[in-house]
């Protein structure tokens, strides 16, 4: 053997070993969890921490499991309640592998596990909401509710005079008690596939269109008659404003037409007495004025006037004449 056969034959070695330890080679972080099969067996206990591990090299395989967190999203559904309102509900959830082997054994990979889930977490889901009234589903406490918060501090005080003629619903358990329920009942089945159950919520919950649409137009409705009798209210309160504005226009007016009326009587008052003591002193110029004022409103430049030589408007012409 020369060697340059020498050469080809290490460089071959070389490359098989690298191809042996690269099989054999395998690397956990911190995500993840390795169970160690042999011909489709287990061997071994799972590799759970993070770092270089080696295998058997093409005789052993590396099967990874995520160990954080898992997603799941159930499908919308309709569920009955107990007082027989249909409702759509949307369910998620969150969910991890704890025992890899056993995970391994029962359900292989995520696909089946969600399969697992569905078949579990959905029939729980509709127990536990058939098994309650509506108030129960949607909501944690009977506390009234802030129907009319932002109206003002009068339309409050309105809505407690009204609270209790309002129906009023009691909340035993609520929302997230029965979402515990439902983690409980389910948690128990999935531990038998090596899954831990972490938490499921309520992501949505409406009503089925049949009934969403009738709702909608009662909401609808209570909204126009709150906002009728708020207009009514406003239709009241400026008929008050009005008739207390006429009401004080009136007493303005008649105020004003006393004061009027009183300033008249004191100038004309006042006037009489400047002509009663005109008149005392002088009673002849007195007639003579008036005379003069007579004629300067009752002549005018085209007019003519017919007076017997007696009359006392005939008095000062006859003087004018001589």
């Amino acid at each position: 053997m020369n060697s340059q056969q020498i050469k080809v034959l290490g460089v071959a070695l070389l490359v098989i070993l690298a191809v042996v330890v690269y099989d054999a080679a395998y690397i956990v972080d911190e995500t993840e969890q390795v169970v160690i099969t042999q011909f489709g067996r287990i061997t071994g206990e799972p590799v759970t921490e993070p770092g270089l591990n080696f295998k058997v090299p093409f005789i052993q395989k590396a099967n990874y499991f995520a160990k954080n967190l898992l997603e799941w999203d159930g499908s919308p559904g309709q569920v009955p309640t107990r007082d027989k309102t249909y409702i759509w509900v949307d369910t998620f959830a969150r969910w991890r592998i704890t025992d890899p082997l056993t995970y391994f054994e029962t359900v292989k990979d995520e696909f089946s596990a969600q399969k697992r889930l569905d078949d579990l977490i959905d029939p729980a889901t509709r127990n536990l909401i058939s098994s309650y009234p509506l108030a129960e589903i949607v909501r944690n406490t009977d506390r009234p509710m802030d129907t009319f918060e932002g109206f003002g501090a009068d339309t409050e005080a309105k809505m407690e005079e009204e609270a209790p003629r309002k129906v009023r619903y009691t909340v035993n358990l609520g929302r997230d008690e029965i979402t515990r329920r439902i983690v409980a009942q389910a948690k128990e089945k999935l531990e038998e596939f090596g899954i831990e159950l972490v938490d499921v919520k309520i992501k949505r919950i409406n009503y089925i269109d049949s009934v969403r649409r009738s709702v909608y137009d009662r909401m609808i409705a209570e909204r126009n008659q709150i906002a009728e009798k708020f207009r009514a209210e406003g239709r009241g309160e400026a008929s008050n404003i009005r008739g207390e504005k006429e009401k004080d226009l009136q007493v303005i007016k008649s105020e004003a037409y006393r004061t009027a009326e009183e300033t008249k009587g004191k100038a004309d008052a006042e006037a009489a007495g400047i002509y009663a003591a005109a008149y005392g002193k002088d009673p002849e110029f007195y007639a003579f004025v008036k005379t003069m004022d007579l004629y300067a409103n009752a002549l005018e430049k085209d007019s003519s006037l017919i007076l017997s030589t007696d009359s006392d408007l005939m008095k000062y012409m006859k003087g004018a004449d001589r």
